[in-house]
């Protein structure tokens, strides 16, 4: 049975996260962009195919990317309103995830492979905001069991802010262990690519602890922290892959630790132990850790899109929301940028929704507020 928020609960915490500094930076802004008047609305980006990612520049355009026959993408300069024509980066090409903003340079990095991987990794960027792409030579490293990554799909990357790696580049990867198949999902594992010259060449982690895992997000915590979320297809008797799994990194993304059972969040339909890509943003919101997460909540098929609120850096994640009860598979999201058109908006990638194929939904955070609560932690704890 669904417990609705209290309304005291809700005026307590939209106090709390008033009460923030009103310095305000072009990467780190205010809170109260965040609380206007509730917002949800959806619109159909692309037709057929699979496989989203959103991102927003600093000038505030909206970037997509979508596609399995070719790696496709649409830019926005007004919100989401209205869109580009379709512009196909690379065909043949498949999306890989990974869709990267540098802050510093603006640029937009772009990744594909030849076919679902293992395959070969071709790359891309944008000078101009995402209105046209051109190949970026870029090379890539091995882990620490000697393996390459594999890009696809992984939710967006980002420029770390908080830390002496500020200016870095990172996006979540992965390791299939030779090839995409049931039997050798207990090898699998994830782990992230970094770059400290623009994209050109990557480093890659050391591997997330433990095996079965695959789709990942990451984001950075307002201390320098990166928190890492990530789908499981496998796991070991006694632990689940019904449920999400996170990691910590203190030192830029080069290594993982206190791996952690996400019991709040669900990783697909909870039917089968499959999964489901989900997505996760961080609020850019200064000194404060308001983390939103996207996924299926079904006890059988991906449907009934849900988004999770936590503003404890992904401690606890103690409200919900249902977005679109039909068909919602895999999803990305991104958050809208301080002192442009974007601020205070919420942009969720899913494939599905009223039309299928890929669906943006703009939400924000007043808007998730008014649902319910999971029981996962008290919504008051920040208060104190």
């Amino acid at each position: 049975m669904k417990r609705p928020l209290p309304a005291l609960t809700i005026l307590l915490l939209l106090a709390f996260f008033v009460n923030t500094s009103c310095a305000e930076t072009r990467l780190e802004g205010d809170i109260a962009p965040h609380l206007t008047e509730a917002t949800l609305e959806f619109q159909q980006i692309f037709a057929g195919e699979r496989f989203p990612n959103v991102v927003v520049t600093p000038k505030g355009t909206i970037i997509a990317t979508w596609g399995t026959s070719s790696l496709k993408t649409r830019r926005s300069t007004d919100g989401g309103k209205t869109w580009s024509d379709i512009l196909e980066i690379q065909k043949p090409g498949f999306q890989s995830g990974g869709l990267t903003v540098n802050d510093k340079t603006g640029q937009v990095i772009a990744f594909t492979e030849a076919h679902h991987p293992p395959a070969k990794i071709s790359v891309y960027v944008s000078d101009d905001d995402g209105a046209s792409f051109s190949p970026l030579d870029a090379r890539f490293g091995k882990d620490n069991r000697g393996n390459g990554p594999d890009l696809h799909m992984n939710d967006n990357g980002i420029t770390l802010r908080h830390s002496k790696y500020a200016g870095r580049l990172i996006r979540p990867t992965r390791c299939y262990a030779g090839k995409n198949d049931r039997s050798l999902w207990s090898k699998h594992y994830t782990n992230a690519i970094y770059s400290d010259d623009g994209g050109k060449t990557w480093e890659v982690s050391e591997p997330f602890p433990g095996f079965g895992f695959g789709e990942a997000c990451i984001v950075e915590l307002s201390d320098g922290t990166l928190y890492y979320n990530s789908r499981r297809h496998w796991a070991p008797e006694g632990e689940s892959p019904l449920r999400r799994w996170s990691a910590t990194s203190q030192d830029g993304g080069k290594t993982w630790k206190d791996v952690t059972f996400v019991k709040a969040l669900p990783d697909g339909p909870q039917n089968t132990n499959y999964g489901c890509m989900g997505g996760l943003t961080r609020l850019p919101v200064k000194g404060k850790d308001i983390l939103i997460y996207s996924n299926c909540d079904s006890d059988n098929g991906r449907n009934r899109g849900t988004v999770w609120v936590s503003v404890d850096g992904g401690k606890t994640w103690p409200v919900k929301r249902r977005v679109f009860d039909g068909a919602f598979a895999y999803s990305a999201m991104t958050a809208g940028r301080p002192g442009t058109i974007t601020e205070g908006k919420i942009y969720l990638n899913f494939e599905g929704g009223p039309q299928g194929g890929s669906t943006l939904a703009i939400l924000n955070l007043a808007w998730i507020l008014a649902g319910e609560a999971t029981g996962d932690g008290e919504i008051v704890q920040p208060l104190k």
